[in-house]
């Protein structure tokens, strides 16, 4: 709730933004090989979660539907992906209204919980998506958001698109850890990594997403306590999550020694949150575990370890929301993960 006793406006959904803040050179590179007219049929976007990588995927995917030739002098002349939001086109892959966008995503199974796994039917439709005409004669392109989240199956599956790919086709590949991707997806891409946002443009992005001021002092605060996330910011916002993560990062400075009382105090504060809290614990880890990956020195027996203890964590997350199980034990089989890591 705001001060005033007003609920606070919902986070949009990366299809309904259309601004991007920090990616300029990202977003040039996707504009220029577009203008090319020789463009990568697959780019594999990757970076640190909440950063703007699905809201890069949807600007190009509206720029390229709303201009289907690379020669137009709109395309020849843009100097970003920029797409007006009153823009049909914009309009329809807002309310997911688009037939020449397709969308692989975690969705809710019967019992109405998010799927630990994107569903490998969905990913099956991508064949005969790919295979059939774009309805309004351009392109058709398939957003894959993340592909962390395709299980075996669904990543064969999407390897026969990535392996035969059709002519005014594109892929754009969403990825919290690129290096963790089957390398023969990897392999079929165009790879586009992002970089943590400065922390005036985590305050913009969260302003566009929800309508707050982006120089209102707790989101000023959120945004420098972020580490380059607007969705982390995002989070920090929501009730008690600044003193949450705090917490998580003393225990976190504490690897490998692990506080077992303190994790006991953790546990009870997490049981019977919301599940964007669950989210915010998650997302602080998951930024620890990218740190390791990216700092320090690169052994082959290092980096296993902490890419193992980031699947497992991040497998053993989705099973708590899926299943809505008990959150105390993941919590101390997470930092006994974060441990092994820490070692060595």
């Amino acid at each position: 709730m705001s001060a005033d006793g007003d609920d606070e406006p919902e986070a949009l959904h990366p299809r309904e933004i259309t601004a991007l803040f920090g990616h300029e050179q990202a977003e040039r590179t996707l504009l220029e090989s577009y203008r090319g007219g020789r463009i990568p049929h697959a780019w594999l976007i990757g970076g640190s979660p909440g950063i703007g990588k699905a809201t890069l995927a949807y600007r190009m995917a509206r720029f390229v539907l709303a201009h289907p030739d690379p020669a137009a002098a709109a395309v020849r002349h843009a100097k970003s992906l920029a797409v007006d939001a009153d823009d049909p086109v914009a309009r329809r892959i807002a309310v997911q209204a688009h037939g020449d966008l397709l969308v692989l995503e975690r969705t809710l199974n019967d019992k109405g919980n998010l799927r630990q796994d994107i569903a490998v039917d969905d990913v099956r439709r991508s064949v005969s998506f790919f295979g059939s005409t774009a309805g309004e004669g351009g392109w058709r392109v398939a957003i894959v958001d993340a592909v962390e989240e395709l299980n075996r199956s669904g990543s064969n599956a999407l390897l026969k698109v990535l392996e035969e790919p059709p002519a005014k086709c594109l892929l754009l590949l969403v990825s919290h850890a690129p290096g963790q991707v089957l390398a023969t997806i990897r392999s079929r891409c165009r790879r586009l990594l992002l970089r943590p946002l400065a922390p005036e443009d985590v305050a913009q992005a969260v302003a566009a997403a929800t309508g707050r001021d982006a120089k209102a002092p707790e989101l000023q605060e959120a945004a420098a306590a972020a580490d380059g996330s607007a969705a982390r910011a995002l989070a920090l916002l929501e009730g008690p999550a600044l003193a949450l993560r705090q917490r998580v990062l003393e225990l976190l400075a504490k690897l490998p020694d692990v506080d077992q009382r303190a994790l006991h105090a953790l546990g009870d504060a997490l049981g019977g949150t919301e599940p964007k809290t669950l989210a915010a614990f998650m997302d602080i880890v998951n930024a620890w575990l990218s740190q390791r990956l990216t700092r320090g020195p690169q052994e082959t027996r290092r980096l296993a370890r902490v890419a193992q203890a980031w699947d497992k964590v991040n497998h053993a997350a989705r099973e708590v929301e899926a299943f809505n199980l008990e959150r105390k034990p993941l919590v101390f089989a997470v930092f006994g993960l974060l441990a092994e890591a820490a070692r060595g």
